[in-house]
């Protein structure tokens, strides 16, 4: 390098500038990593109860951009982060990231989250992410800090950063058992402060540890108390406002990991017959009373949800998503042969049984009731059981799990994967009923067409199909029926046999007699639009003449709820129906948002950069930037295919989220650590041969993972958490190494470290929304190809850099002597 330019705080690459790095320095970045990615999923958690659960996808990209922001403001004031004051920075940011976690969060829950276009609407949207990214800015500083101002061990570092993100995803799920989410949150800024000691520890400040102390006794007091509080009915801090009206006082209150479940009802009413229990303050399900007296639970056998049980008398049930017991109550008061109820959320399972187990009548006691915890899909591929009847009765939360707010897991129930697996474990003659909205009505107060009815149908008719079903109709009965709330619901009966004329006439007899409307039989048609889509060879012909996209989910596709049409996105019949557009239309404007905002990141600290005399873009700089640039947007878009792909594959939100988020970034941090054996900055090949291996690893991946799904998504939970582990482990030990290798190979040539981690951060937070909108339109499998396409920009990138050191090695050309970047030249 030349030796007669001047280096900045900003270009870590003068050795003598460089800190060294304490051990309590890496305690330190473990700390603040893992309370970062604690407090991000705890806000997706608590987004999904106070917004509508498609907004809580903000929770992410708000924290990826703050963290690019706290980059940028490293980048861009180098006179106010010298590096031999870095561990004394780290230390006040930490602290101010745990303080600034408990603030912001208390006034966040007081602000009315309206997002309609109106002034008061725009500003309450603008006024949520102003105050929920302060605390990832002071986040992105101090991990910026780390990975910038010690660049000997930027490996160890990243490292260690991704090892704390990882064990975030444990610790999250372990201290949902104990906490609230609001607790919860305000203890992960106790995390953040004793962080703040390590660093303060570092820098030899007696005066920060106390402050640190302090603050992390006060911030984890406050979390403990206001925990018991509300295990007591009374927390201090509580949530305020959701779905844009004011919380109410409830009468009981859970939550974990995916989920805040809230019981309302007066148990010591002899005339109450059902209680409310709502997941994330908006998806019910009733918790019926039942005493043992089976004539006063006959209002069930008027259910729709139920005709199938006027069909098949002594038989076999499986109920999925049991929720709140009425289904598997419904199959006792038929007198059927089992039952065996199907929940998802275990603390579903015991405040139905447990808490208000006097309420239900011990259900799971009942000597033919059998109650699984578990996720049905995943249990059904497993069992060796058949049954007679399997009955989904409008099985969605309308929430989101830990694995993202467009990941839902009730999603993976309406695929034709999964429905060709329902139809496996049925008996002959046996029954697929599946309970759906009909018809609702728009956001002009009329009608609009029945969207989720026809794609259940055409999904079942897919299905049929597929397994070589000449006529599908003969195969199917529909009826509805109209409710109190302007939807009408519909009951979609699926058997793998024709229906016999005995069968469709006792769905006439009862419809008849409740009041039912015949939407589709083999012999009646309301909408022809419906015999269509059951007409032989299939729905496709059918689903191509809507302007929505009601075409058969699939694994690679999984979206049932999402049907907005890429190519018909703004027909007026789709704009008409809110429950179709609102989530879509929020995800295309955080497109716009981040497209505009990561252009903003890359844009201001370039002009800046000229107004004081520097270049942050030229041809030696150029490559750092696109290589930085790929590997931010395919580390997220790997990520999250993947995420996807195994959610679904192990069957519950809790394991998707611990265990490839945790394998991933673990991983990774081991990868990272690995580039110190062997990548030397002064030998090309050993910059290239990680990413070449990589980009082979991924193509590999491509093929492997769907094929490893197929052949074992019968095999029990451990086995099925060790193959995911298998699949993530050497994809992520990979994918860890490109930013080590390019942070040592930027710093040692006097690149602008932090603003090519800022530049990272830009596009890993386009690439988090990105992934869900090529998945949502286009597949996880094209989400999966774009991210090996953006590590192969950052290949090419790579390579760019290597064969430039190669001609200065041979002495072709000098080395360039490295620029002052961020101040100006002196």
């Amino acid at each position: 390098m030349g030796s007669g330019s001047q280096m900045t705080a900003n270009s870590p690459s003068a050795p003598e500038r460089a800190p060294q790095v304490r051990a309590t320095v890496y305690v330190g970045v473990f700390l603040v990593t893992l309370s970062t990615l604690v407090l991000e999923i705890s806000l997706t958690r608590i987004f999904s109860v106070t917004m509508w659960y498609h907004f809580a996808f903000l929770a992410i990209s708000i924290a990826l951009f703050g963290m690019t922001f706290g980059a940028l403001a490293v980048h861009l004031l180098p006179e106010r982060f010298p590096a031999e004051r870095a561990a004394d920075q780290m230390a006040r940011f930490s602290i101010a990231f745990g303080v600034a976690i408990a603030v912001c969060f208390a006034i966040q829950l007081q602000i009315p989250f309206t997002p309609r276009a109106t002034v008061g609407g725009i500003a309450s949207v603008v006024a949520t992410c102003v105050v929920i990214a302060i605390p990832f800015v002071m986040s992105g500083i101090v991990v910026c800090l780390a990975l910038t101002k010690f660049p000997a061990r930027v490996n160890r570092l990243y490292a260690v950063d991704l090892i704390g993100a990882g064990l975030g995803c444990v610790a999250l799920v372990l201290l949902f058992e104990w906490f609230d989410g609001p607790s919860l949150v305000v203890l992960t800024g106790a995390i953040a402060t004793i962080a703040g000691v390590a660093f303060a520890t570092a820098a030899c400040s007696r005066r920060l540890v106390a402050v640190a102390c302090v603050a992390t006794l006060l911030l984890g007091g406050f979390a403990v108390i206001n925990a018991a509080r509300h295990d007591d009915g009374d927390p201090i801090l509580d949530i305020v406002w959701t779905k844009e009206e004011r919380d109410t006082e409830h009468d009981y209150e859970r939550w974990n990991a995916f989920s805040r479940l809230t019981v309302d009802g007066d148990t010591e009413d002899p005339n109450t017959i059902l209680l409310s229990l709502l997941i994330d303050s908006t998806a019910g399900t009733a918790l019926p009373r039942f005493t043992g007296d089976l004539e006063a639970t006959d209002y069930l056998r008027d259910q729709i949800s139920n005709l199938a049980h006027h069909a098949r008398s002594d038989a076999d049930v499986a109920v999925v998503g049991a929720g709140g017991g009425a289904d598997v109550l419904s199959a006792v008061e038929f007198d059927q042969r089992s039952v065996t109820g199907i929940e998802i959320n275990g603390d579903t399972v015991d405040i139905v049984n447990n808490v208000y187990g006097e309420f239900t009548g011990h259900l799971d006691e009942h000597p033919r009731v059998d109650i699984v915890t578990d996720e049905a899909r995943s249990y059904l591929t497993r069992t060796d059981r058949r049954f007679d009847i399997i009955q989904i009765s409008l099985i969605d939360t309308w929430a989101a799990t830990g694995a993202g707010a467009f990941a839902l897991s009730e999603n993976g129930l309406y695929t034709t994967d999964a429905w060709d697996t329902f139809l496996d474990r049925l008996q002959p003659g046996g029954i697929l009923s599946v309970a759906r909205f009909h018809q609702t009505i728009g956001n002009d107060g009329e009608p609009v067409e029945p969207l989720e009815a026809y794609r259940t149908v055409a999904l079942a008719a897919q299905v049929l199909t597929d397994r070589g079903v000449e006529n599908p109709r003969d195969h199917l009965a529909v009826y509805r029926i109209p409710t109190a709330y302007d939807v009408d619901v519909a009951t979609v009966l699926v058997s793998r046999d024709p229906f016999t004329a005995r069968d469709l006439g006792v769905f006439e007899r009862e419809a008849e007699r409740l009041g039912f409307t015949p939407v589709l039989t083999p012999d009646v048609v309301e909408d022809p639009f419906f015999a269509d889509l059951t007409a032989p060879g299939g729905p496709s012909d059918a689903v191509d003449d809507l302007s929505a996209d009601i075409s058969p989910p699939t694994d690679n596709r999984p979206f049932f709820f999402q049907m907005a049409d890429l190519g018909t996105l703004f027909d007026s019949d789709i704009l008409r129906d809110d429950f179709v557009m609102r989530p879509v239309l929020v995800l295309a404007i955080l497109a716009v948002t981040v497209l505009g905002l990561a252009s903003l990141c890359i844009a201001f600290p370039v002009v800046v950069a000229r107004r004081r005399g520097a270049r942050l873009f030229d041809r030696r700089s150029l490559p750092f930037a696109t290589f930085f640039g790929g590997i931010g947007l395919g580390f997220l878009l790997i990520e999250i295919a993947q995420l996807q792909r195994l959610s679904i594959f192990l069957g519950h939100p809790t394991y998707g989220l611990t265990v490839v988020l945790f394998s991933v970034l673990v991983f990774s941090g081991l990868g990272s650590m690995l580039t110190e054996r062997f990548v030397d900055t002064e030998r090309p090949v050993t910059l290239v041969a990680p990413l070449v291996t990589l980009l082979g690893v991924l193509v590999v991946a491509a093929f492997a993972t769907p094929a490893l799904i197929r052949t074992f998504d019968a095999a029990t939970t451990p086995v099925r958490i060790a193959v995911s582990v298998g699949l993530l482990a050497p994809i992520a030990l990979v994918m860890g190494m490109p930013f080590a290798i390019g942070m040592r190979t930027a710093a040692a040539h006097g690149a602008p470290t932090a603003f090519l981690w800022a530049i990272n951060g830009a596009m890993s937070v386009c690439a988090s929304v990105f992934a869900v909108v090529i998945a949502l339109f286009f597949g996880i499998a094209a989400a999966f190809w774009t991210g090996v396409a953006a590590y192969c920009v950052a290949v090419g990138s790579i390579v760019a850099v290597a064969r430039r050191r190669t001609t200065f090695d041979l002495g072709v050309v000098d080395p360039p002597t490295p620029e002052p970047v961020g101040v100006a030249a002196r």
